[in-house]
């Protein structure tokens, strides 16, 4: 149990965000146990890196003096799993949007893909996907994207640093999990991430990895730029944050677990938002 005095001194929270959340919500909901079990109607609280709805894992939410620690925590390196599929893209590079093109993936083998990776270890040049957070102009990615103008601006190429990309397992031909996205809405009623879900095609190549990076890598940027090099396309099937400097998953609470954490038996209902 989290007393008064802990909370406004600073704590940081490692959530296990599940998919179909936005790290927005997530907060939202730490916040309303806050507001509804400690009286406190003003207080500082912010996370430490958005993860993407689609996204799972780690999502340090800092409260009181330690958001004062967040742009540290920022610059933290993360580590991220998931699996990257060869021979389609959709415009997001992950499953947010509906794939928009098919490409050849015939020749794709494991040998090639552990070849291609090795391009992108070390320093690289990296340009964010179109629908991301980073600012152009002043104004988000993802507005920009989403008025879909032909002469709208793109995201600058920058440096990132990954200092490893680990390719854990080569599927020759993926089958997508079966499983009913809506079970995992928080609130289908006031869900505020409404995009359509793309569908995986049976029978493409894929990967499981694991990459080991630094602030500002853009992981779906890393499937979209794979899949070019090996003469296809790829897009980000699966995400999930495994750790952000020293803090892991392993330790992280999950949302539903929060307010007993937090407030220990005596918790008041809470609202999502």
């Amino acid at each position: 149990m989290i007393t008064l005095e802990q909370l406004q001194a600073g704590i940081v929270l490692s959530i296990d965000k599940p998919r179909q959340w936005t790290s927005f919500q997530a907060v939202n909901k730490i916040k309303a146990v806050v507001r509804n079990n400690y009286g406190l109607k003003k207080f500082k609280i912010g996370h430490a890196g958005t993860l993407d709805p689609l996204a799972t894992g780690l999502l340090l939410v800092c409260l009181g003096k330690a958001t004062k620690s967040i742009p540290q925590l920022q610059d933290g390196d993360k580590v991220y799993t998931g699996t990257m599929v060869f021979g389609a893209t959709t415009p997001c590079y992950d499953m947010e949007r509906a794939i928009d093109r098919r490409h050849p993936y015939e020749h794709i083998t494991k040998e090639k893909v552990e070849e291609a990776v090795r391009q992108f270890v070390g320093t690289i040049m990296q340009t964010p996907p179109m629908f991301s957070a980073v600012k152009i102009d002043g104004k988000r990615a993802y507005e920009l994207a989403r008025e879909e103008s032909e002469a709208q601006q793109k995201p600058t190429a920058k440096p990132v640093n990954v200092y490893r990309f680990d390719v854990i397992r080569f599927i020759q031909s993926f089958v997508p999990p079966q499983t009913d996205l809506m079970t995992e809405l928080p609130n289908p009623e006031r869900h505020l991430y409404d995009h359509p879900q793309c569908v995986i095609p049976e029978g493409l190549p894929a990967i499981d990895f694991r990459i080991h990076c630094g602030k500002g890598t853009y992981i779906r940027s890393l499937a979209r730029d794979l899949g070019e090099a090996l003469g296809s396309g790829a897009f980000l099937a699966s995400l999930r944050r495994e750790q952000v400097g020293d803090y892991s998953v392993d330790e992280a609470i999950k949302l539903e677990e929060i307010s007993s954490y937090l407030c220990g038996e005596n918790v008041k209902n809470e609202d999502l938002l």
